[in-house]
């Protein structure tokens, strides 16, 4: 089938290139040229396991295409997916204008084809019937212009509407999102057209028949099919129930430090009820990245819009904020003043496997740090190769954990990145001036820690 994904962003590009893998015509458009120029030098923009050799053997193929010229990808797709961002506005609400301009465009540049408009984007609901009317206002436009271009005097013939508007939220986990296209739990297809249901069905066909899945035991792919409204408030309610399920157990941590319980067995003993489950029960500096801040946001921001005041996602986000400096306190409990003492970040993406520094934990952290008076060290396995600087100002950026370790009154994990279970810390610990390892994740071996000298602090332990 062929398709055009409008947003050659994080959800765009991973969504474009995996199309393209599973054998369709994928064109890619971004009105960001110097993205483009890179992408089609063989280089992505951003960071995820394995999307950089899909998205060169998929141009070599032929069947992917990346490109600044909307018409020509309007032209080109039966499927249109709208796969631009929808940051958080001061307000708390989604900043839909990009989301507008695409729309606007599509309408401005239809034809006479069918075509599904897709809202990949996590939009506020309702957004499906607005961005329909935004169409709706480009193809207007678009007519008008052509009338008065031709002869001023004729009336604009009545708008021809061949498209329909699909809700498809995705569900991909940052560091995880390649094997998440491929390995979905569900396929969500929000609309009131049967066709359109059914070609979206068509274009995921290989995905619900887990064509590419090792395990061909498992059964096809749920595809649940409902209204618009329904499929936008669904991406919202799964990450909100996620988010508060981390701030449940950060929570939970807290008090276990304070009567000495230990976080982690408790989240073993509640995770085996099947009523719970064990995903999402790590303690530790809370949630952030791109999206699930900005859904829980949004969220809230809708509930007051129709006057309905969310407390448990308020609360969510509370204890989220919370719980990004109760390192601060485990170090002065350590430190004592931490005035002129330096300290070691191991990590600063929000999560492994990733670039992403937005509304990372680590960045609360060290303009905290920084007020108090610290010298701010960090090394990050991607961060640090990468010359990425946002939010980074003052502090120094190491190559290596040694010259990390090296002066520092204490570390602190902020990233449960894979290496660092693999350091020589028996090395590391005889560089700094002090053994202290704050584990802001619960993520290394405590026991070989405190046995070659290390105060080890964890998280609720």
């Amino acid at each position: 089938m062929r398709v055009c994904v409008i947003g050659a962003g994080y959800v765009g590009l991973v969504t474009g290139v995996c199309l393209a893998r599973i054998g369709h015509e994928v064109i890619c458009i971004d009105n960001n040229k110097e993205k483009i120029k890179l992408i089609k030098s063989g280089q992505s923009p951003i960071y995820e396991p394995g999307l950089s050799e899909l998205m060169i053997a998929a141009m070599e193929k032929g069947n992917l295409q990346f490109s600044s010229d909307i018409a020509a990808g309007v032209s080109h797709g039966e499927i249109l997916f709208i796969a631009v961002g929808t940051p958080t506005l001061p307000t708390g609400e989604s900043d839909t204008r990009y989301v507008e301009a695409v729309a606007k465009s599509i309408g401005t540049h239809l034809d006479s084809n069918y075509k599904v408009i897709v809202n990949k984007s996590t939009v506020p609901i309702g957004s499906g019937d607005w961005v329909r009317e935004i169409v709706l206002d480009g193809i207007a436009e678009s007519q008008k212009s052509l009338v008065l271009s031709d002869d001023e005097s004729k009336t604009p013939t009545a708008i021809t509407v061949n498209f329909d508007v699909v809700s498809n939220p995705e569900f991909l986990r940052q560091g995880n999102a390649v094997y998440d296209i491929f390995n979905p739990d569900r396929i969500v297809l929000g609309s009131n057209s049967e066709k359109a249901i059914a070609i979206m069905q068509e274009l995921y066909a290989p995905l619900i028949a887990r064509i590419h899945a090792k395990d061909k035991s498992l059964p096809p792919v749920p595809v649940v099919v409902m209204d618009l409204h329904s499929a936008e408030m669904i991406k919202y309610a799964a990450n909100a129930f996620l988010a508060t399920k981390i701030s449940f157990i950060n929570e939970i941590a807290n008090i276990c430090d304070r009567v000495g319980a230990d976080v982690t067995q408790v989240a073993t003993g509640i995770g085996f009820d099947s009523r719970i489950g064990s995903k999402f029960l790590r303690a530790g500096l809370g949630w952030g990245g791109a999206y699930f801040p900005k859904d829980v946001s949004a969220l809230i921001h809708t509930a007051e819009d129709y006057g309905y005041e969310a407390q448990l996602m308020k609360a969510s986000v509370s204890v989220n904020q919370h719980q990004r400096l109760i390192v601060i306190e485990k170090l002065q409990h350590e430190l004592k003043i931490l005035n002129g003492k330096t300290v070691g970040l191991l990590g600063l993406t929000f999560k492994p496997n990733t670039d992403d520094l937005r509304d990372a934990p680590a960045l609360n952290l060290i303009a905290q740090l920084k007020h108090l008076g610290v010298k701010v060290k960090a090394y990050d396995p991607i961060v640090s190769q990468s010359g990425l600087s946002h939010g980074l100002s003052g502090v120094i950026i190491e190559t290596n954990p040694e010259m990390l370790a090296d002066g520092c009154d204490a570390l602190v994990l902020v990233t449960d990145w894979q290496e660092f279970l693999k350091l020589d810390y028996t090395k590391i610990l005889q560089l700094m001036n002090h053994p202290v390892i704050i584990d802001g994740r619960n993520f290394l071996d405590r026991e070989a820690l405190l046995k070659i000298g290390f105060r080890y602090v964890g998280i609720g332990r």
